[in-house]
């Protein structure tokens, strides 16, 4: 079955969060094809927790922009650094930011049973950084992801627009302490 059928079987989606810039043309897209978005923030890998704190203020007001629910996960570094313990040095894109998916999807998916939401997808495939095959293969084990490559249809150039139009703050590194080495 395509994306399109999945989707328009749905009519609630829950949406995982890693950032506003990503999130708002992520949403965008998703509420123009009809779909009832509600956003996730889960991202026990940003580091400092001042990083944290600043990105989840900037997906709050995104999402009131955009009138749109967000359910906020408890942030948790030390959890998330004993997921992938052992790969801290990897390069970025390799195996420590697969475990870093598995661990954002696997969050994601039980939000989405817990509120009864029969699909998720995320707004990490919009980042040119993230390979979406490595994403799908990861989501994949997930009976309700909904594998949508985010940049495709210039949806990083409208995360940029979007930015702006909102006055969103975009950080300059993907959110842990690994990445911005």
């Amino acid at each position: 079955m395509n994306q399109s059928a999945i989707i328009n079987r749905q009519s609630k989606i829950l949406l995982h969060t890693c950032c506003a810039p990503c999130a708002a043309p992520s949403a965008e897209r998703l509420v123009l094809d009809g779909q009832e978005v509600v956003l996730y923030f889960s991202n026990f890998n940003i580091h400092p927790e001042a990083e944290y704190l600043k990105r989840l203020e900037t997906a709050r007001k995104l999402a009131q922009k955009m009138n749109l629910v967000i359910e906020e996960d408890q942030y948790d570094h030390a959890e998330w650094l004993a997921h992938i313990q052992g790969l801290e040095n990897e390069p970025e894109k390799g195996a420590r930011c697969r475990k870093c998916f598995e661990f954002s999807l696997t969050r994601t998916n039980q939000m989405a049973e817990r509120l009864g939401i029969p699909a998720f997808a995320t707004t990490l495939t919009l980042s040119p950084h993230k390979v979406s095959r490595i994403i799908f293969e990861i989501g994949a084990k997930f009976p309700r992801f909904v594998p949508i490559d985010f940049k495709k249809h210039g949806g990083f150039l409208r995360s940029i627009e979007l930015s702006e139009e909102y006055e969103l703050y975009r950080q300059s590194y993907c959110g842990c302490e690994f990445s911005k080495k």
